[in-house]
């Protein structure tokens, strides 16, 4: 969609970012066709361009998915450092996290199909994508549950790396099952379900 602004020159017409436009159009369209049965045509006809544009901006469709990835990512790891940033208890940092990880996925169901299905289509994928922002994300969880150990609100006994895969692990789940269900309920609120049980094996007391 374009929009016109009129001046001392005349009529301007803005053209909006079409790599945002492309990822947005890729996102539904490997959410509803998957990624293997979709081709960059689908996703240029979505966008309303043409299929030369989309290579214009991404090699493949492949990039295309790594872009999805990548940007929303980087995106959640922002809002999530930001989000916890003043959040000095870590038990209620990790609270904030897993809040915003189902969230966020839930107020977008093509990007939670994205994420949970067409990403893990092949090992190819799961290795590269764990060795990019994957690995960041855990690592927020992990030094919050150090800080925690250090502080005395979390058993020392455990490993960090370990305990933060099984809290991700649970939230993943949760989408997963969110995604793949028949019932229509919100995601958001089983962050509090997962929490209740997870906290209750870390806390000290």
């Amino acid at each position: 969609m374009m929009t016109r602004r009129s001046g001392a020159a005349g009529t301007r017409t803005i053209i909006p970012d079409k790599r945002a436009a492309i990822l947005r159009s890729a996102t539904k369209v490997f959410a509803s066709k998957g990624f293997f049965n979709s081709k960059v045509a689908d996703i240029a006809a979505d966008a309303g361009i043409a299929d030369g544009t989309v290579y214009l901006y991404f090699k493949s469709k492949d990039e295309i998915l790594h872009s999805i990835f990548d940007r929303a990512m980087a995106e959640f790891i922002t809002e999530g450092r930001r989000e916890i940033a003043e959040i000095a208890d870590p038990a209620q940092r990790l609270t904030r996290i897993a809040e915003l990880h189902l969230s966020r996925l839930g107020a977008d169901r093509d990007m939670a199909i994205v994420f949970q299905v067409e990403l893990r289509g092949s090992t190819k994928f799961m290795q590269e994508f764990s060795a990019a922002g994957f690995s960041e994300y855990l690592d927020i969880i992990r030094s919050t549950i150090a800080e925690g150990q250090k502080s005395g609100v979390f058993r020392d006994d455990l490993k960090p790396i370990v305990a933060s895969k099984i809290l991700y692990g649970a939230l993943d789940e949760m989408v997963t099952n969110w995604v793949l269900s028949v019932k229509d309920y919100p995601l958001a609120p089983m962050a509090d379900e997962v929490m209740k049980i997870f906290l209750r094996g870390l806390v000290t007391k």
